[in-house]
């Protein structure tokens, strides 16, 4: 039934839209790819995991302390490895490489953790609750999904276009230049950029480890790869883009599934890339001058 599978679609999209969020804000302020990213996702994950099994919290604060953890180590990543580059005014190809670097060292420390082992919720973390009309099944892990990611991202626009910090962030995003000459702490803005790029991974590695049931060291890359699909289609930078963009992508992987071939999901994504950057070159929300690399709603 195709409105059953758009509102699969519709989930799936939103996962993509919450971890997508964060690598797209940091890529508008710094100008520069995280590949990092994922291995911060991971991290999120197994704190919300670690969080209920061995702390034996409750769900919605073990999702809390996800974010927190998630956010944290987004903060470690820019310290540790784009943070003294900045300083000396190293090229963005430098700051990728070494985000790549922390990556491979946040994915070592959680393959010693997990010992190799592909890591599971306990039954019953999250109640197994399936509502039925009109012909569609829909659980209530899924609605809980769409209604947190819709949440979060309410409250990330509230916080770029209402909020003085938010002006502060999409002033660096133009030019740190001129944003420090008019008195904005570049520094602080790095420090919220990361933290709120690192938090949106940490809860989408919770939803994403509840809706399939599986926590693992890598689980970070496969995303991190479709997470640059989707900021590419919405244009770099471009918050809303990556809402879009990530809601497409998952609708189109659905349907792909449902109706063809899984073998042929990710190809009919990558060729609709391609052929949708022959006709924008900037994505959906962006510019030939490219001026999507300005953090906009």
């Amino acid at each position: 039934m195709l409105l059953q599978q758009l509102i699969n679609g519709l989930v799936m999209g939103s996962t993509y839209v919450l971890f997508a969020l964060g690598f797209t804000l940091t890529f508008g302020v710094l100008h520069v790819l995280n590949l990092a990213h994922g291995a911060v996702f991971m991290v999120g994950a197994l704190v919300g995991l670690y969080s209920v099994t061995v702390a034996e919290l409750p769900l919605a604060l073990a999702f809390l302390f996800a974010i927190l953890g998630g956010g944290l180590a987004g903060v470690l990543v820019d310290w540790v490895a784009l943070r003294p580059l900045r300083q000396r005014g190293a090229n963005e190809f430098a700051a990728i490489i070494s985000s790549l670097g922390i990556a491979q060292v946040l994915m070592s420390a959680g393959q010693v953790v997990t010992k190799t082992q592909t890591m599971r919720f306990p039954f019953g973390t999250f109640p197994v609750v399936f509502y039925e009309f009109l012909g569609l099944r829909v659980s209530l892990l899924q609605l809980v999904i769409v209604a947190v990611v819709t949440a979060l991202v309410l409250l990330l626009f509230y916080y770029l276009l209402a909020t003085s910090f938010g002006r502060q962030i999409r002033a660096v995003a133009i030019s740190e230049r001129t944003a420090s000459l008019l008195g904005v702490n570049p520094t602080a803005v790095y420090f919220q950029v990361f933290f709120i790029s690192g938090a949106l991974a940490g809860a989408a590695g919770v939803i994403i480890g509840l809706a399939f049931n599986s926590v693992h060291f890598l689980m970070g890359e496969p995303y991190l790869l479709k997470a640059f699909v989707v900021v590419v289609l919405g244009g770099l930078g471009s918050v809303g883009g990556a809402v879009v963009a990530g809601l497409l992508f998952g609708l189109i992987q659905t349907l792909t599934v449902a109706y063809l071939s899984s073998a042929l999901s990710d190809a009919i994504i990558y060729s609709l890339l391609f052929v949708i950057l022959l006709l924008r070159p900037g994505g959906f929300f962006g510019t030939h001058q490219n001026e999507a690399r300005v953090v906009r709603a």
